[in-house]
C-alpha cells in the first residue's frame, strides 16, 4: 500500500478519535464507549476506510509512541504524599490484586470457554491492568473523596507497567515451559522492573532538573523537551532491557509531577491533550481491525467469562487487597465495582494476537475479541453505574461552594464578610497566630499553617472550594497559593491580590497560573490593613448605572482607576442572586452591586471618581466593626 493512503488511514483515525471523545464529553458518557463503536464502522466490517494491518509493522510503532506518551502523563497526575497516605491498599492492589485477576480470568476462561491452559492463562495476564485513560477522567468527573480517587487513580496508572511485563513473561512461559526458562523468565522481570525503577527516577530527576534551567531548555520548549524526553527514556531502555521502558517512563512521569518544577501546569495541560488524541488514534486503529463475527462466536460463554471478572475475580482481589486498611465497606465495594479495562489491555491483546500468529499458535482471534469483549463491558459498567452508585454509597463530595482566602486581615476580612453575608461558606488560611485569633472572633474557620503544603488545604478541605483568594501583601505568595490550590484539588477559579501591574496587563505569573488580579486593579495591602485597623476605612455598597456608550464607560473607568490612589477598593460584586469577588477582567452591567471599601478621609473625592465610572450610591450601607477588621 502506498505512503499517501498509510497517511490518510492515520488522519481518519485522529480525526475520529477526536470527534468521538468531543461528542462523549457532551453526552457525558465515557469517550472508550464511542471510539470501539466507531473504529468498528469505520473498520473492514462496515466503512472500510481504516485498515490498521495495512500498516504492518508501522502499528506496532504507534503503539508503543502512544502507550509511552499516555504513561509518562498518568504519572505526572501522581502525587507522592497521597500515595504515601494510601501505600497499603495501593501496594496491594497492584500485587495480590494483580495475582488474583491473573488466576481468576485464567479459571473463568478455562471453565467457561475451555480454552487451553495456555490460552487461558494468556487471557488472564491481559486482564490484570486497568485503564488510566478510563478511570482518571470517570473518578474526577464524579468528585468522588479523595482517598478513593487517589487509590482508583494510582491503580489504573501502576497497574499498567506491572501488567505489561507479566504478560510478557505469561507468554515467554507458554512459548517455552521448561522449568530452565520459567525461571529465566522470572529472573529477566526481576531485571526488568529493577532496571525500569532505576532509569526512570533518573530520568524524570534529570528531566526536572533541566526543565529548571533556562539555559538549557528556553521558553516554549519545555513540553517538547519533556515529550521527546520521555519517548528517548522509553525506547532507550527498551533497547537496554527489553520491555522495561513502560515501567521507565511510568516512573519518570510520577517523578517529574512531583519536582515541582516552574512550567509543571503547562506540561500536564499539554499532556494531557496529547494523551487525548493518541488515545483516540490507538483505540480507532485497533478497534477497526475487530471482527463482530469473532466477538459473537465466543456466544454466552464470553459474557460468562465477563460477567466473572466483573462480580467475583475483581471483588475477591479487592477484598484480599484491602484487609486491615481503614477503608470503609462502602469503599471496598465502589473500588471492586470501578474497574474499567483500557488502551493498555488493547494495544497488549493487539501485540500479543500477532506475535502468536507469526509463531504459529492457536486462538489468536478469540483472545482478541474476548479481551475487546471485556473492555467494552466493563467500561460500558463503570461509566453509566459508576456515578449513581457512588452517590448510592455516600462516596461523592458535595458542590464547590466554598471560598477558601488566605491573608485573614484587612482586605481580606472585609472580602470574606461580604461574601458570607450574600451566603457562601468562607475559610481562612494564615499563619499569624495573631491574624488567625482575629478571624476566628469574627465567626470564621481558620486554618492555622503553611498555605502551601497539601496538608495545610487538606485540613481546609480544599476538595470543597471552588474559589481560592490570595490577598497577602506578598503578591508572589498569593499566586503560588491559587497554583497549588489548582494543582493539588483542581480549584477552578483563583484570585490573586497584586501591587503592580505590567505593562498595565496581568501579571505573567499570575495568567501562568490561570488566575485572575484580584479587586479592580492593584493595590498596597499593607496600607489598608493599617486604615482598617485605625478605622479609617468603611465598607459601602453602590449600584451600576451606565448613563454612556460602552466606549465612553470603558475610557471613564480607566480613568477613574487611574486616579483612585488608593482612594477605594472595589471588593465583590453581586449580579442577581451571585456574588464574585472583584476582578481586573469583570465588566459590570445595569444593576450591578459593588461592595467597596473607601478610605474616610477621601470618600467623597472617592464617591465622584467611581460614579464617572456608572456606580451610583445605593441606600444599603455596610460598616465594618471590630470583629470584622
Amino acid at each position: 500500500m502506498d505512503t499517501a493512503h498509510i497517511g490518510l488511514i492515520i488522519a481518519v483515525a485522529l480525526a475520529a478519535g477526536v470527534f468521538a471523545q468531543s461528542v462523549s464529553r457532551h453526552l457525558r458518557i465515557p469517550g472508550i464507549v464511542l471510539l470501539l463503536a466507531l473504529g468498528v464502522l469505520l473498520g473492514p466490517e462496515a466503512l472500510n476506510w481504516v485498515k490498521p494491518r495495512a500498516l504492518g509493522a508501522g502499528l506496532f510503532g504507534i503503539v508503543d509512541f502512544a502507550v509511552a506518551i499516555i504513561l509518562f502523563e498518568g504519572g505526572l497526575n501522581l502525587v507522592f504524599s497521597r500515595l504515601r497516605r494510601e501505600e497499603l491498599p495501593i501496594r496491594r492492589l497492584i500485587t495480590w490484586g494483580a495475582l488474583v485477576s491473573l488466576i481468576g480470568g485464567t479459571v473463568a476462561v478455562r471453565a467457561l470457554l475451555g480454552w487451553s491452559w495456555d490460552l487461558a492463562f494468556l487471557f488472564g495476564s491481559l486482564v490484570v491492568v486497568t485503564g488510566p485513560t478510563v478511570v482518571t477522567p470517570l473518578v474526577r468527573e464524579m468528585r468522588l473523596r479523595p482517598k478513593i480517587k487517589t487509590i482508583l487513580e494510582a491503580e489504573g496508572v501502576l497497574i499498567d507497567p506491572i501488567g505489561v511485563i507479566l504478560a510478557v513473561l505469561v507468554f515467554d512461559i507458554v512459548l517455552t515451559p521448561e522449568a530452565k526458562t520459567v525461571m529465566s523468565g522470572l529472573a529477566t522481570t526481576l531485571l526488568r522492573l529493577g532496571f525500569g525503577v532505576l532509569s526512570g527516577m533518573a530520568g524524570g530527576f534529570l528531566i526536572g532538573r533541566l526543565l529548571r534551567f533556562r539555559r538549557v531548555v528556553p521558553h516554549g520548549h519545555e513540553n517538547i523537551f519533556a515529550l521527546a524526553s520521555a519517548v528517548l527514556i522509553f525506547h532507550g531502555c527498551d533497547h537496554v532491557v527489553p520491555h522495561s521502558g513502560i515501567f521507565a517512563v511510568t516512573i519518570a512521569g510520577v517523578v517529574v509531577g512531583n519536582s515541582q518544577i516552574p512550567v509543571d501546569r503547562d506540561l500536564r495541560e499539554f499532556k494531557d491533550q496529547l494523551t487525548v488524541l493518541l488515545v483516540g488514534l490507538l483505540f480507532i486503529l485497533l478497534s477497526a481491525d475487530i471482527r463482530l463475527e469473532d466477538v459473537r462466536g465466543l456466544g454466552w460463554q464470553g459474557l460468562g467469562v465477563l460477567g466473572a471478572l466483573i462480580f467475583a475475580v475483581r471483588p475477591l482481589g479487592v477484598w484480599f487487597s484491602t484487609r486491615g486498611s481503614n477503608l470503609s465497606l462502602q469503599e471496598r465495594f465502589f473500588i471492586s465495582w470501578v474497574a474499567p479495562r483500557g488502551i493498555v489491555a488493547a494495544a497488549l491483546a493487539t501485540l500479543t494476537a500477532a506475535t502468536m500468529e507469526s509463531n504459529g499458535m492457536p486462538g489468536s482471534t478469540g483472545l482478541r475479541a474476548l479481551v475487546f469483549l471485556t473492555i467494552a463491558g466493563t467500561v460500558l459498567l463503570a461509566g453509566f453505574t459508576a456515578r449513581p452508585v457512588a452517590t448510592l454509597l455516600g462516596l461523592r463530595l458535595p458542590g464547590r461552594d466554598r471560598v477558601a482566602i488566605l491573608g485573614a486581615h484587612g482586605l481580606g476580612l472585609v472580602l470574606g464578610a461580604e461574601l458570607r453575608d450574600a451566603g457562601l461558606p468562607v475559610v481562612f488560611l494564615d499563619s499569624d497566630p495573631k491574624f488567625c485569633r482575629q478571624a476566628e472572633e469574627a465567626g470564621f474557620p481558620v486554618v492555622f499553617g503553611n498555605a502551601l503544603e497539601e496538608r495545610t488545604l487538606l485540613r481546609a478541605q480544599f476538595e470543597l472550594v471552588g474559589v481560592a483568594v490570595g490577598v497577602t501583601s506578598n503578591e508572589h505568595l498569593n499566586s503560588m497559593f491559587v497554583g497549588q490550590a489548582n494543582e493539588f484539588f483542581e480549584v477552578p477559579k483563583g484570585y490573586v491580590a497584586v501591587d503592580a501591574l505590567e505593562g498595565g496587563k496581568t501579571p505573567e505569573y499570575v495568567q501562568r497560573q490561570g488566575a485572575e488580579v484580584l479587586f479592580d486593579g492593584p493595590h498596597e495591602t499593607e496600607r489598608w490593613d493599617v486604615r482598617f485597623r485605625h478605622k479609617d476605612a468603611v465598607v459601602e455598597r453602590l449600584v451600576f448605572r451606565p448613563s454612556r456608550e460602552a466606549e465612553d464607560l470603558a475610557a471613564a473607568a480607566k480613568s477613574a482607576l487611574s486616579k483612585n490612589g488608593e482612594r477605594f477598593v472595589i471588593l465583590a460584586t453581586r449580579r442577581g442572586e451571585k456574588i464574585f469577588p472583584m476582578s481586573l477582567s469583570y465588566t459590570p452591567r445595569d444593576g450591578d452591586i459593588a461592595s467597596v471599601a473607601l478610605y474616610i478621609p477621601e470618600r467623597e473625592a472617592a464617591l465622584r471618581l467611581l460614579g464617572e465610572w456608572g456606580w451610583e450610591k445605593s441606600e444599603t450601607k455596610v460598616e465594618p466593626t471590630p470583629s470584622t477588621v
